[in-house]
């Protein structure tokens, strides 16, 4: 099936490209390892402690409402390329299209294996992501992070693309113990306790809003990875 999930249907691509856009799972749970717990302890903290924290508006970091017009629908397992996409529009306002971007993964040698950073049915690695953000002149860093992070991040017009498990931000039944997605964090409302992403992976992911509860739990899959820009 080569279709994006529906609110009620996962598509077999979407689930095979986001498993595979962590090598199987083992790419963020692999750095996890070889970084060491006390080792991610100190970059998060390294991460979220720098910065002022500036709300743009009553609670809310980010600007979700600008963001959304970069959402688009992906049609493969492509997860990792379309959220690559969605933050090369909000950064630059030209987003490359689906196709643009896969053939530039297709094309571009990964970082963490002998082949191309995307092959069909096997997706791409979320430590290949900061690659194809620098082709487009957009310098990034993939490190642990935090709510609070990821707050000063959005308030400072950083873009954020996560690692989250798709079963638990769309509700749906499955493994809910891995990290098996890639999302563009668009807005935290702090007041309402909403978290506002660009899910390529879900016809109603333009936008998307779900609980910090919800979000903390997908994201808490992933070792709270993130891909921020500088």
């Amino acid at each position: 099936m080569n279709r994006v999930a529906s609110a009620n249907t996962v598509g077999m691509l979407t689930l095979a490209c986001v498993a595979a856009s962590l090598v199987g799972l083992v790419a963020v749970g692999g750095l996890a390892r070889q970084l060491g717990v006390e080792s991610l302890r100190t970059v998060a903290s390294a991460h979220t402690s720098t910065g002022s924290r500036v709300k743009q508006g009553a609670g809310m970091y980010g600007n979700p409402s600008a963001a959304a017009v970069y959402w688009r629908p992906q049609h493969g397992g492509d997860c990792g390329e379309m959220a690559v996409a969605d933050v090369v529009g909000q950064v630059s306002g030209k987003e490359p299209t689906e196709r643009q971007i896969i053939a530039l993964a297709e094309s571009t040698p990964s970082t963490t294996d002998s082949g191309p950073i995307y092959r069909p049915r096997r997706g791409t690695d979320i430590r290949d992501l900061p690659v194809l953000l620098t082709h487009y002149g957009i310098r990034s860093t993939l490190a642990p992070s935090s709510i609070g992070g990821l707050e000063q991040d959005l308030a400072q017009a950083h873009k954020v693309i996560a690692s989250v498990n798709a079963e638990t931000i769309w509700n749906q039944g499955g493994n809910r113990n891995a990290d098996d997605h890639v999302v563009v964090v668009t807005g935290i409302d702090a007041n309402a306790g909403v978290v506002h992403l660009n899910d390529s992976g879900i016809r109603t992911g333009r936008d998307e809003k779900v609980s910090l509860a919800t979000f903390e739990r997908a994201w808490g899959t992933g070792h709270n990875f993130a891909v921020v820009t500088s």
